[in-house]
């Protein structure tokens, strides 16, 4: 490893509104701006919108093909913009430091559009 190494991006299929449902379930957050188009749409949100935790989730899960997780020291996520049903998330990763015990890296969530809708950054133990 080395500083300035770019992680295989790890590409998730297109979020369907079946996901969003699932993941509704499986975290408890059933805020309807997340489930329910109608509710969505009257908020002004022009539909539903994925869970920003799914989108770090996806992060994470991408961490886990990087770096065996029992390395992961911390890591941290800023959203950046609204992830809807039919996009396709692409996770990149790139080591961008080091100390004497650890890797610090940076990670982030684009769409097929290079929009970036979640920024992350991690560390891991060496």
């Amino acid at each position: 490893m080395k500083i300035g190494q770019e992680l295989k991006p790890v590409r998730k299929e297109e979020i369907t509104h079946t996901q969003l449902v699932r993941y509704a379930g499986a975290s408890g957050d059933f805020n309807p701006i997340h489930t329910v188009v109608p509710f969505a749409e009257q908020a002004g949100l022009g539909g539903v919108i994925a869970h920003g935790m799914l989108i770090m989730g996806f992060i994470g899960q991408a961490i886990g093909t990087w770096f065996d997780v029992t390395q992961l020291l911390n890591f941290r996520v800023r959203f950046q913009a609204i992830t809807r049903p039919g996009e396709k998330i692409t996770i990149l990763g790139q080591i961008t430091g080091e100390t004497i015990d650890r890797w610090i890296c940076e990670a982030k969530a684009i769409n097929e559009k290079n929009e970036v809708k979640a920024r992350g950054s991690f560390e891991i133990k060496k």
